[in-house]
């Protein structure tokens, strides 16, 4: 059992929706980011994203763009995520799922980045640019370190290519709500929920929903039939505007309102 599992796990156990915070490594810098963890956690959220900040994220929306630069040109690189895991890993065990661009692992060397960041603390890793065709190479090195790479699947998602994602799908699979980039908006779930049933045939293996979520009453909708939600932007934005206190009750208002719908 990895923190990860065993966290999801103990969540089924319990009738409980998980509560995934994305937080954007070194935005606005490091000792904000431990922080954002540390009180995101005494929150109530279940797992952190940890952002590896690119220089070109095709899947986030502005607000995460923006908390990403302010990340590279604060300073940080590949190096100091793994040291930053490796800091939080002081004063938490909370599941930490790190969500990056293949470039920077490729540029750090894949066998030694997952080596470090699984020696660091790291549970798993979220790879938007990597396509499941692709992922062969790195899901051997991630299976070989006990790390989750985590699957996608997507509005667009075929019965097919659910098929397949399922084949290899640990840890979670992130079940995108809408096709196109993050950030806080009105959705309609009907489509990801659709897919959702689908993969539900296929494997047994939890399901996030994100993209989109910013409220209680939006976490309560994503939730619908998905085992937990990931929320990114509304509080990524949140902490840039050096507004952690409203990052942390949003965070807290999520979390109650997911427990009043305990099963």
């Amino acid at each position: 059992m990895t923190r990860l599992s065993d966290t999801l796990s103990n969540l089924k156990k319990t009738g409980k929706k998980g509560l995934f915070i994305y937080i954007m490594a070194g935005a606005p810098d490091c000792e904000t980011t431990l922080a954002a963890v540390r009180q995101a956690e005494k929150a109530g959220a279940d797992v952190i994203e940890l952002g590896l900040p690119f220089s070109d994220p095709l899947a986030d929306g502005p607000v995460i763009q923006k908390a990403g630069m302010t990340a590279i040109r604060g300073g940080m690189t590949t190096r100091k995520f793994v040291d930053l895991v490796r800091e939080i890993r002081k004063f938490s065990q909370i599941p930490l799922i790190g969500m990056g661009y293949i470039n920077n692992m490729l540029n750090y060397g894949l066998e030694g980045f997952v080596a470090d960041v699984k020696t660091a603390g790291l549970d798993g890793l979220i790879v938007p640019d990597l396509p499941h065709e692709e992922s062969g190479e790195m899901g051997a090195i991630c299976r070989k370190n006990d790390v989750h790479l985590i699957e996608f699947v997507t509005p667009n998602t075929v019965e097919k290519r659910i098929k397949e994602t399922c084949t290899s799908a640990n840890g979670f699979i992130y079940c995108v709500s809408v096709n196109g980039v993050t950030g806080v908006r009105k959705i309609d779930y009907a489509p990801i929920n659709e897919v959702i049933a689908l993969v539900r045939r296929q494997t047994d293996v939890p399901l996030a929903v994100g993209f989109g979520i910013g409220s209680p009453e939006a976490a309560l909708e994503a939730s619908e039939q998905a085992d937990a939600i990931i929320v990114g932007s509304a509080v990524v934005k949140r902490i840039q505007e050096n507004d952690l206190a409203g990052a942390v009750e949003l965070i807290a208002s999520i979390r109650r309102a997911l427990d009043e719908r305990v099963i």
